[in-house]
């Protein structure tokens, strides 16, 4: 008989209530995951015009159009999205992460990441699963409606928009967040 370890528990007692949120996306495949995805960003330009921007320089964007993260002392996050080059889906991906800590609540939210050079992109889409670190710069909402990009994020190579948080939980960082390429 095999005996459960802490970790295993941990994550498990993580992983069930975080798949029990099912954010409704990859159920019926691509399709599902596209039309979220242009509603994602459709909506991130109408409330935070200054994005349009960002992606008119973007080389790439992934869009995530819904992570759902819980968390009670072991937490965990995940959604699934489309990487855009121009207006084409070119892959579909999934982020994942785990946290351990003081923590309680759960949320859901979206997030865009701005793939601001080729040599970006091309590093994200090479990758076996690309790792947001301490790195990633953020553009962040400071004023309701008006979004925050400084020249020091615009030289950015890679830029995080992340928005539409809804939950019992405050803040979101996608440090740590693993994105992996996936078939839907």
């Amino acid at each position: 008989m095999t005996q459960l370890s802490r970790r295993t528990f941990a994550l498990s007692a993580a992983a069930l209530p975080l798949a029990a949120c099912g954010n409704g996306i990859g159920s019926t495949g691509a399709a599902m995951i596209d039309a979220r995805v242009d509603e994602t960003l459709n909506f991130m330009y109408s409330t935070y015009p200054d994005t349009q921007e960002l992606a008119n320089r973007a080389s790439g964007q992934l869009v995530m159009p819904l992570v759902s993260e819980i968390g009670l002392g072991f937490g965990g996050a995940y959604g699934r999205g489309a990487l855009r080059v121009g207006e084409s889906t070119v892959d579909y991906y999934s982020a994942t992460s785990a946290s351990a800590g003081f923590q309680i609540g759960a949320q859901q939210y979206s997030h865009v990441l701005f793939f601001m050079t080729p040599e970006a992109l091309q590093d994200f889409r090479s990758s076996d699963g690309w790792t947001a670190g301490a790195d990633l710069e953020y553009a962040v909402s400071d004023q309701g409606e008006v979004l925050r990009a400084d020249t020091l994020t615009s030289l950015s190579p890679v830029i995080a928009v992340v928005f539409g948080q809804a939950g019992l939980r405050l803040g979101a960082t996608l440090q740590g967040t693993k994105y992996t390429r996936i078939i839907p």
